[in-house]
């Protein structure tokens, strides 16, 4: 008799249990269940932005950054100080200090020293990463005072796709 009271109790709550997940057939649209892989991975996924991008260089995308490393290999140069006027679908403006070391007597012992810039970014293209995203290929600086030792006034550079 045991048996039986406790075959109909488990047959009892798995009848609820799958009526509980079932529902009615008009209760909810029918979807396609995602993994947890898929949901992880959809949660990691930082918001695409609708404007270009800056990549750095961790290859991470980034808008109005406050700071960016102009050679990443040694760190010598910088941007910092950076305040955006402008950042749209063409180009981004921003004032700041480009931070050079001069790497007297050598780079290891050498000084950063500060010069004030314009920075301007132009020319965006689909980033191969992600072709959803936008980014800037390349960026231009203008000393709006003085300038480190064997640099124009004016220094484009091309930013890596």
């Amino acid at each position: 008799m045991r048996k039986l009271t406790v075959r109909a109790a488990v047959t009892f709550c798995a009848a609820v249990s799958l009526a509980t997940v079932m529902g009615t057939a008009d209760a909810a649209p029918v979807t396609a269940p995602r993994s947890a892989h898929t949901l992880a991975q959809e949660s990691m996924q930082p918001p695409v932005p609708t404007q270009p991008v800056i990549v750095d260089c961790s290859f991470q995308p980034r808008v109005e950054p406050g700071d960016f490393v102009l050679a990443c290999g040694d760190g010598n140069s910088r941007l910092t100080s950076l305040r955006w006027s402008r950042w749209d679908a063409g180009s981004a403006v921003a004032q700041g200090v480009n931070e050079v070391n001069d790497c007297k007597p050598y780079c290891a012992a050498g000084t950063f020293r500060a010069y004030p810039v314009t920075v301007r970014l132009d020319r965006p293209q689909a980033w191969k990463k992600n072709p959803q995203m936008s980014q800037y290929t390349r960026l231009r600086l203008v000393y709006t005072d003085t300038k480190p030792a064997g640099y124009t006034q004016t220094v484009a550079y091309p930013l890596s796709n």
